[in-house]
């Protein structure tokens, strides 16, 4: 669990608290952002007042050296009703900042929401229309972003091989813009990069993931807190949620498939050089390319024999949780909620 401090009476709230709770939860991770606070809130409460809902705005302190956390407290004292606090005891990162706002959401609609002013939250009603249609998740495409053309074009390279990878056709997974039904929340884990890849972990348990264009406005104060690295960290996380979703209850499937390629391509280079030996057009003993074919075979073998010790594990040790993927029960033919 990660250590927090809170604003808001120094108690964070308790399950209990849901049933009289706000209609919907605004969780806004804070990294140096104290300039666009005020603005925060009150673009919010605009947006909340225009749909007719109630709601909770609950900001994380993730590590700001600035004066964030004085402006959080200051906010939280002045609507106390609306406003929450929590601060981290250091940078943990942003997906862990969002899990635990999660956990102290109340809302049965919980959106993220970037403190840099950048998403708009005008855009609200929007995504509660696209929830109503049926949907569980609802992520923001910012079709037209306001960034330097260096961020726009890795960011788009990005998305393209995340959509492609993990067979979900959403134009945008960087965009913290999102709207959530409460119970898909309950069914995730959150760390290191993963939270961009909320919508391939919903859609995996079987929810219905959507998306709608946002706009996205430049930013005013403050610096981008996401660079090279952080695209990086992101892969390789991509390359996590793949082998926890699509390949979690078939490893066999992942190993012996990377497997069976290098067999291929090892194959290959081994006919091509024995080839050349047959028809007597030179040694092949000593070609780099000789070792480079044998040490594919191995990996093949060796790739193939882990996918299936995989596979025997996975037997003993299934972690779906059956509640988790069922949508809804009826018993003497009455349905019940779930």
């Amino acid at each position: 669990m990660v250590p927090t401090m809170s604003a808001k009476g120094q108690n964070l709230a308790t399950p209990e608290d849901s049933a009289i709770g706000p209609e919907l939860s605004f969780v806004a991770p804070v990294k140096d952002e104290s300039a666009t606070l005020h603005q925060l809130y009150a673009e919010i409460r605009d947006a909340a007042e225009a749909a007719g809902r109630s709601f909770e705005l609950i900001l994380i302190d993730d590590g700001s050296v600035d004066d964030s956390w004085a402006v959080m407290t200051a906010l939280a004292a002045q609507h106390p009703s609306q406003i929450s606090a929590l601060r981290l005891r250091r940078n943990f990162g942003k997906a862990t900042a969002l899990a635990v706002g999660f956990a102290e959401s109340r809302g049965s609609v919980v959106f993220s929401i970037d403190a840099d002013l950048q998403d708009d939250p005008s855009e609200v009603p929007r995504f509660l229309d696209k929830l109503a249609a049926g949907f569980d998740v609802v992520s923001g495409w910012k079709k037209h972003r306001r960034d330097p053309l260096s961020k726009t074009l890795s960011s788009k390279m990005f998305n393209r091989v995340t959509a492609i990878a993990a067979g979900l056709d959403l134009h945008d997974f960087n965009c913290g813009f999102k709207a959530y039904r409460r119970e898909v929340l309950g069914n995730l884990s959150l760390y290191g990069e993963l939270h961009r890849y909320i919508p391939i972990l919903a859609a995996d348990l079987g929810y219905r993931v959507g998306e709608i264009e946002v706009s996205h406005r430049p930013r005013r104060t403050g610096s981008s807190k996401y660079g090279f690295e952080r695209y990086l960290r992101g892969f390789l996380d991509l390359l996590t949620v793949l082998a926890t979703t699509r390949y979690l209850h078939k490893p066999g499937h992942l190993f012996g498939g990377v497997g069976v390629v290098f067999g291929l391509v090892g194959t290959s280079i081994l006919a091509y050089l024995s080839g050349l030996w047959v028809l007597d057009l030179g040694p092949i003993g000593t070609r780099p390319l000789f070792f480079l074919g044998i040490l594919l075979l191995i990996l093949s073998v060796q790739m193939i024999s882990l996918g299936t010790v995989a596979e025997l594990l996975t037997r003993h040790s299934h972690t779906l949780d059956p509640k988790s993927i069922v949508a809804a029960r009826s018993r003497d033919g009455s349905p019940e909620p779930n």
